[in-house]
């Protein structure tokens, strides 16, 4: 509308431009004289005739000679040209139109009242009465047709399981009679679940692109305002569009903005948030059928949603998008790795089975950081260089090749990170070692990658024992080597995180034999005043000692067995050390050599060394299995040394 005014507004002054500039030129004439010269010549008698139209005369010389002048309120005018035997004419003034007249009559109060529809259309939002002051009771749902998405199943990659329950629903809405036949009904709606990143909304854009029938779209953060009853008033709004449009499909993303548990929060039940879920209960499953009206919802905290929501009726499917397997992330990558030009070394499923526990937009992300770090370089493809660089620092940390260790941190920094790596190297059942550095990375000053070879659903106790293990290696070899004394404050976060394990395996996992299969410590919150706020614990004190002594058994056995193994290992230890001063990183083949007492090889590329063994089993996507173990300083630490 903007564009539309200023475009008009440019039209009227390029037109009253050419309609002055033609006024002007025809005011102008060759023939035009002074009015003194016409007073001179008529008093001289050498004018014939005049015509006098309001201020302008027009006449004849005696020589038959047309001249044009401008009269000004000469009253002596008439007198002189009597006088001098002129023949006077006369033009009475022209009458304006009625069309003329109406317009300057009625001209300004037109304008008045189209600059004041003008404003009322911008203020409802542009002509629909959506958006804007006046149109805030109006669903802010977009509706999306096949220009405007070209995204279809094709571009989906990692969850097939989740694909296929989506494109029953397609299928339903293309050909109904193939399962009505049967008595089959068409889902009310489904709900998809799952973390961040794994591709919800990629697949609900999928379905639009698919589905060939239109697509509303909408957040819940679009429902409520500060307004009472706004809310409500969207929603009613939304479904009448979508009835106008049956049979479509209508998405609400994160949907737990609007769709929490009622009765949780500070406001009781009759706050604003609870009545636009009121309704959009009504809407979905209430007295009014809405049939051909399919609606799919997304959220990642299917946790705090209302039990009313979730019932068949509304929405009859729960689709589970998880993390991918690793048959699912080199289907992702090599999705991605189309719209960038990859080297003939690329080797998709090496990548992919170095990457448990990475989502659909992790893998989107390594490839972009590839592509950043061949450009770089002014590289003309992406090779497999670039791909390991980027899953480095996606797992690990930026390089901080700026800053400066002096010769004593550098050091104790490798030590630190040796000590992991032998503990973890040598320890049943623990993830193996990936690569070691001291490399300052983010906030790490040095880091120690355990990656496991394939995807894994879960951790015995004596993997979890061995990770403990390992975790208290880096602390042990600093006090080894250099003393009690001169301990640092590098082991801040593996002491957080070997507590942490420690205390699950007692209070949530059933691994003390004293304690028993029992869980411990639960904590009941609302899901508004937050689990911090209404923690309810029913630990008795004699219990809570209990679970205390058995942590602490725990951690001392696993603290003294990483002890006995470095002490066992002391020569590999200042071997590793002077091997990681000398090359800053090291990687798991060149730490076989450390362990087998042999020469060290020298760094290669990743050509020159063997492939990753194969893994195919599905991901559980814990944290422990995506960021790899390193050490004080981890990745998603906060230690300040190393």
């Amino acid at each position: 509308m903007f564009k539309n005014v200023i475009l008009w507004v440019v039209i009227a002054v390029v037109l009253m431009s050419v309609f002055n500039n033609f006024g002007t030129r025809s005011t102008r004439s060759d023939d035009s004289i002074s009015y003194s010269q016409f007073l001179d010549s008529v008093k001289a008698g050498q004018v014939q005739q005049v015509v006098i139209d309001e201020h302008s005369i027009a006449g004849k010389m005696q020589t038959g000679e047309k001249f044009k002048t401008y009269a000004p309120d000469d009253l002596h005018l008439v007198d002189d040209l009597l006088a001098n035997a002129v023949e006077i004419k006369a033009k009475p003034p022209e009458e304006p139109s009625m069309l003329m007249t109406l317009l300057v009559s009625f001209g300004p109060i037109l304008l008045l009242i189209a600059v004041w529809v003008f404003f009322m259309r911008q203020m409802q939002g542009g002509g629909g009465g959506r958006g804007g002051p006046m149109g805030f009771g109006k669903s802010k749902a977009r509706m999306l047709d096949q220009e405007q998405n070209k995204i279809t199943f094709a571009d989906v990659a990692g969850c097939d399981e989740a694909k296929q329950e989506v494109e029953e629903m397609v299928d339903f809405l293309k050909d109904p009679g193939k399962y009505q036949k049967l008595g089959g009904n068409v889902p009310r709606g489904a709900l998809m679940i799952g973390p961040p990143g794994t591709g919800k909304t990629l697949l609900a854009r999928a379905i639009a692109g698919e589905a060939k029938v239109p697509f509303f779209t909408i957040s819940g953060s679009d429902f409520v305002e500060m307004f009472v009853g706004v809310g409500a008033s969207r929603v009613r709004d939304m479904f009448e569009q979508a009835k106008k449009h049956a049979p479509c499909i209508l998405f609400i993303d994160e949907i737990d903005a609007v769709g929490r548990s009622r009765g949780a929060g500070l406001g009781g039940g009759n706050d604003e948030r609870e009545q636009t879920l009121n309704q959009l209960l009504v809407e979905m499953d209430g007295f009014e059928g809405h049939e051909g009206i399919i609606v799919i919802a997304a959220t990642n905290r299917a946790d705090v949603l209302d039990k009313a929501l979730l019932r068949p009726g509304r929405f009859d499917r729960q689709v589970e998008v998880g993390l991918p397997d690793i048959k699912g992330r080199e289907q992702i990558l090599q999705v991605h790795m189309k719209k960038v030009p990859a080297d003939e070394d690329v080797k998709v499923k090496y990548i992919a089975q170095g990457t448990p526990g990475f989502s659909g937009a992790d893998l989107a992300n390594l490839i972009n950081e590839a592509a950043l770090f061949a450009a770089r370089q002014n590289k003309r493809l992406v090779d497999m260089a670039d791909l390991e660089k980027a899953k480095d620092k996606l797992i690990m940390g930026v390089e901080r090749k700026s800053m400066v260790m002096d010769e004593k941190e550098k050091r104790m920094t490798a030590y630190h990170e040796a000590g992991h790596a032998i503990v973890g190297k040598i320890v049943p059942e623990h993830d193996p070692v990936y690569k070691v550095s001291i490399m300052p990375r983010g906030r790490a000053l040095g880091v120690t990658m355990f990656l496991p070879e394939k995807d894994q659903y879960s951790a015995s106790k004596c993997k979890l024992d061995s990770m403990i293990s390992s975790l208290y290696g880096g602390r042990i070899a600093e006090e080894q080597i250099f003393g009690w004394e001169q301990v640092s404050t590098g082991a801040q976060n593996d002491i957080e995180r070997a507590t942490e394990l420690a205390r699950n395996m007692v209070t949530k996992w059933g691994l003390s034999r004293v304690l028993g299969p029992l869980s411990y410590g639960e904590e009941d919150g609302e899901v508004f005043l937050g689990h911090s706020v209404t923690q309810n614990k029913s630990i008795a004190e004699g219990t809570a000692c209990t679970i205390n002594e058995e942590v602490r058994k725990i951690i001392d056995m696993n603290y003294k067995r990483a002890e006995q193994i470095l002490e066992d290992n002391k020569d590999i230890l200042h071997t590793m050390a002077e091997a990681l001063i000398k090359y800053e990183t090291i990687d798991k083949y060149q730490l076989e050599d450390l362990l087998d007492r042999k020469p060290v090889r020298e760094p290669k590329g990743w050509n020159d060394t063997p492939p990753p063994s194969d893994g195919d089993v599905k991901a559980d996507g814990k944290d422990e299995n995506k960021k790899a173990k390193s050490d004080g300083s981890s990745v998603d630490g906060a230690t300040e040394h190393n």
